[in-house]
Order: C-alpha cells, then structure tokens, then sequence
C-alpha cells in the first residue's frame, strides 16, 4: 500500500503535496502534461532547425563572397603585374634606343608624326588617353608620336593619377630623343613635385645620369647618393650605388 502511495505520488506530485511548485505546462493529467511538453520540445527543435539553416546559407554566403574576393585579389594582382611588365619593357627598348644625332631632327621627326595621327582626342577618356599613349612606345614603337601625346595628356588632365608616370615616362622618351635639357625638365617635376610617386626613385637616378651626360660630375653625385639614402635596397638604388663606383 505505502508503494502504491509512493508511486502515484512521484507520479502526480500536486495530488498530494499542495506546497509544491505549479508546472510551467500547466495543470492536467499526465497525458495532457506530456503532450505539452511533446509540443514545447517540438517547438524548439523546429526553431533549432530553422536556425541551423540560416547558419548553413550564412555560411555558403560566406564562402563565395570569400571566393569572388580572392578571384578579384589575383585579377588585380595580374593587372600590376602587367603594368610592370609593361614598364621595364619600356624602360628595355628606351635603352636600347639609338640617341639622335640632332635634337632639331628629332623635333621634326615628332611633328611629322603628330601631323600623320591627327589631333589628339579629347573625347578620349583619361585611361584610354594614358593608354593610347603607352601603346605608342610599348606596341608601335613610334616613341616621336608619344612625346606629344603624353603632353596632351599631362595638359588635358592635369590632376590624374598618371601625371607623375606621364612626365616620367615624358622624360624617358626626350633623353632617348637627346634632348637633355627637356629630359631634365621632365624628371625634376616628378622628383619635386611628387614625393610620393614610384617613380620618383627613378627620376632621381635619371637626374644623375643627365647631369653625368653632361660633365657635372658632383651634381651626379649628388644625385645619386640621394637616391641610395632615400631609397635603400631598391633597383634604382643598386644602379646608383654601381654609378657612383664609376665616378
């Protein structure tokens, strides 16, 4: 009798201990009380569900947003790279060009160009302007039509990003021309006015090897030696330090 008791009891705690807390699921017999308790659990699994599904799309979101940046992180690593390529191919052919014998002659090989392209566009945007002009030297080879090419450019967009490497390459183009004096020019807009350039550097040096042209040993030196202080273990320093042996 007294296990009958203690059976129902555990069973049915409010029947016999009055102080007992009320349930959360209400009152009932124990049928109704577990199919509460069937539809609370029923409840939270459904919403456990639900959140496991937003976790899985948050994560497929996740992992392709994490693969179109990373495609786009080696396109745009590609795109340097090419202007890099392209750059030192332009440095290579500039060198390697023949120095006129007369600057008046180069002056008119370049305006007989410029007659032969037409006027320079200005409907052009300014990628396309500072492209068309890199074409030139890089693709055509025509290094007297880039010359004012690069000019319009420099004068059609005076706040671009591409003005330093413009008058850079501006430069480039007039020592190959043998016009030191205009070379000169060029390079020292890049190193005065554009601190922050990556092709100040470059500029520097090609100062040195203008005034090292034409006889002024010290001011090459100078020249050289700030390049090797301001830009240590770079290319143009390394060609510095050999210029300065060779003094």
């Amino acid at each position: 009798m007294q296990k009958l008791i203690l059976v129902v009891a555990l069973l049915i705690p409010g029947v016999l201990f009055a102080q007992a807390p009320v349930s959360k699921l209400g009152s009932g017999s124990v049928e109704e009380r577990l199919e509460q308790l069937e539809r609370v659990m029923d409840a939270r699994n459904a919403a456990q569900m639900a959140l496991l599904d937003q976790m899985s799309t948050l994560q497929d979101e996740v992992a392709d947003l994490r693969g179109r940046t990373e495609e786009h992180a080696y396109q745009l690593e590609q795109i340097l790279q090419r202007q890099r390529e392209i750059y030192q191919e332009i440095d290579r052919r500039l060198a390697a060009t023949p120095v006129p014998s007369s600057t008046a002659d180069s002056s008119s090989a370049a305006a007989n160009e410029s007659s032969m392209n037409g006027s320079y566009s200005s409907d052009l945007g300014e990628n396309d302007a500072y492209d068309k002009a890199i074409r030139l030297v890089m693709e055509d080879r025509r290094y007297d039509a880039a010359i004012p090419e690069f000019r319009s450019f420099i004068k059609q967009f005076p706040n671009s990003t591409y003005v330093p490497n413009a008058h850079y390459w501006l430069g480039q183009l007039l020592y190959a021309e043998g016009d030191f004096s205009g070379a000169k020019q060029e390079f020292s807009t890049v190193a005065d006015r554009y601190p922050d350039s990556n092709k100040r550097a470059d500029s520097l040096l090609k100062l040195g090897i203008v005034a090292q042209q034409q006889g002024e040993k010290q001011l090459a030196r100078s020249y050289f030696e700030k390049v090797v202080a301001d830009y240590p273990g770079g290319t143009p320093a390394d060609l510095a330090a050999k210029r300065l042996d060779d003094l």
